[in-house]
């Protein structure tokens, strides 16, 4: 979910740049912008990359190794995901509201995504793990 949610993400930020008001973005925005789309390709390709890995590896007998190396891919994979979904946040709410209301939304966002992604899994993890 999180492979196709990136896709999408970055499919329509490389769109953005050839939509008309583009051409009128302040420095600030263009360098949010350059930010998440890079930010969006290293992100694609990191989520994608544990189905390389499988396919390269398949059949040599390290399957142990094959989903370490998976799950760390993924979890870099989704804090990369946060950060393009915070970057393209505030580049969108800097064009809907002030620039003070952008980043107090965008904060809100960015904590509830480390509460959902980084803490309850943590937690789950101590707390299930008898």
């Amino acid at each position: 979910m999180a492979q196709t949610g990136i896709q999408i993400l970055f499919g329509v930020l490389l769109i953005a740049v050839f939509q008309p008001v583009f051409a009128s973005l302040s420095d600030t925005d263009r360098a949010l912008y350059i930010a998440a789309v890079t930010l969006g390709a290293a992100t694609a390709g990191t989520l994608i990359g544990p189905v390389a890995l499988h396919r390269t590896v398949a059949g040599r007998r390290i399957k142990p190794q094959t989903v370490t190396l998976a799950s760390r891919m993924t979890r870099t994979g989704l804090a990369m995901l946060a950060a393009t979904m915070i970057l393209t946040l505030l580049l969108l709410l800097r064009m809907a509201v002030d620039d003070t209301l952008a980043l107090v939304l965008t904060a809100v966002i960015a904590l509830w995504l480390a509460a959902l992604w980084l803490v309850l899994p943590v937690w789950a993890g101590r707390h299930y793990t008898r």
